[in-house]
This record gives structure tokens, sequence and C-alpha cells, in this order.
């Protein structure tokens, strides 16, 4: 199976750069399964429905979230009737949305999707571990359970990420790092053939501070004076993600490739095996 996902969306930038590349991406790497994270996607926070219709339409199977999940109200009441956005899994019981989808890709075969935020440096949250555990536990990868799973992984200190991918070797075909922005250099198939990268980073303008307009970062950095609200920077935006092949015997990774489309950072496509 062929997996491709795409780091962090970063305002109107971001998001249009990933529609208008998904057609290429999908020419070339024909995906079973397309998974965005589109947590910063309106605005630099949160994500609207609309938004997430206009991911789906361009050929986005599911879109995770993160730490802004709730930034625009309207998913708040919305989102229970979106099964294809999903927020992390370890929010508090009760908490609007689920965080994990179980869904149909291409050939019928089943791929489950989850998202876990984590808590080191991030806010306090149940335990990512216990939850993630409860969910692999319920759906196995392999023969008579899930073709393939995907976990997204949201945190920002890289070795709680690394913690969760080793927590998860074995048992995922991918487990991919969001929320820094920065995209990482360490994928990796591990050694019990889970697929890890610690930042996919984001799909947004590099010429910026982690996608937002530097100007107004600087100023509130290196001043310490009050400064207008951060928003998207809104030059040409850079797609970053990953692709991942899978045995379909097993469901474990057999490669795992970075992508890098467009924009100021170095152009990676990956090969189709």
């Amino acid at each position: 199976m062929r997996l491709l996902f795409l780091g962090d969306v970063v305002g109107r930038t971001g998001r249009d750069a990933v529609i208008a590349h998904m057609p290429a991406l999908r020419d070339r790497l024909d995906p079973d399964l397309t998974v965005v994270n589109g947590e910063n996607a309106a605005g630099g926070f949160g994500i609207t429905v609309k938004i997430a219709e206009e991911f789906f339409a361009a050929g986005v199977d599911v879109v995770t979230l993160g730490n802004h999940s709730w930034d625009q109200k309207e998913l708040v009441a919305a989102i229970d009737q979106q099964p294809r956005i999903i927020r992390p899994l370890n929010y508090p019981e009760g908490t609007p949305g689920r965080g994990f989808v179980l869904l149909q890709a291409r050939g019928g075969r089943k791929v489950l999707v989850m998202n876990v935020m984590l808590r080191l440096f991030m806010d306090p949250m149940d335990d990512p571990f216990a939850a993630v555990d409860r969910v692999l536990r319920a759906h196995r990868l392999g023969p008579n359970g899930a073709d393939a799973i995907l976990v997204d992984v949201h945190g920002e200190a890289t070795s709680e990420k690394m913690i969760m991918g080793h927590f998860c070797d074995g048992r995922a075909s991918l487990v991919v790092g969001t929320h820094s922005h920065v995209p990482t250099a360490d994928h990796v198939v591990m050694k019990g053939g889970t697929a890890y990268l610690t930042d996919a980073g984001m799909c947004g303008d590099y010429d910026s501070a982690i996608g937002m307009k530097k100007e107004v970062a600087m100023a509130k950095l290196i001043r310490k004076l009050p400064t207008e609200r951060l928003s998207p920077a809104e030059g040409e935006a850079t797609i970053c993600g990953c692709y991942v092949e899978t045995d379909d015997r097993t469901g474990l990774a057999t490669s795992i490739q970075p992508v890098r489309l467009g924009g100021r950072l170095s152009q990676s496509m990956p090969v189709r095996g």
C-alpha cells in the first residue's frame, strides 16, 4: 500500500499549494491514502469545514488536527458530523469528535488513521501512550486487522516523538510527527517495521517564522513590545511530508521517503517502488 502524508498546512498560501500540487502528487505517487494535518489551515489557527471539504475535493482522505483544533469555533459543533476530520484522541472524555478513523482505502483495504497530542511543552492532556495503546490493541495491524495504520504525533519535543515511534514499532505502518513546522531528516524504517519521521514539516512559506510573518515575530521577540496578531506569511509555499510504501501481507513499511515541492526548500520528489 502507498501512503502520502503532508505536514501542517499554514494559511492560504499553504492551502493553495497543497491543492495545486495534489494532481501531480497523485499522478506521480498514486497513493492509496492521503492524510494532511490541517490544524493551521484557517489563517494559521484551526480549520473550518469549508477548508476541509476543499482538501477532500482535491483528493485528501483524512485531515488531522492538534493543539489548535478548536481555534475556529464552528468546528466544535460540526466535527461530530465530519468523521474524516480527527482531533487528538487523548482529549478528555466527552470532547467532541474522534481521535481516529477506520476507513476503506482503494481496493477495499482497511486503513486506521490516528491523531494524538504529546505533553512535553504542550497543553496538559490525558496519557498519549495509554491512549495510543488502547487503539492499537483494538485494531491490530496485519491479517484479520487493519491493512495499514498511520499515527500523526502532534508534539513539541523530539525525544517524546521518538519514544512514541519506538512504542508503536511493529504495530503501525507509519508514525509521523507534526507541530514544529520544521522538516527533519531522520526518516527511517525502524527495526520492527514501522516507518518513522520526527516531523513532516509544514506546507507553508518558509521565508517566515514557522509559517508566520517574520517581521511581526521579530518585533515581538527583539523589542518585547505589544505587536499585531501573528498572521501567515504569504510567499510561495513549500509542500512538506513523506511517502511510505508497505508490505501488503503485514502492513509494515518497506520504505519511507521525504516529500518537498515548491517554495524555498530543496526539492525532493519520491520515486515509487
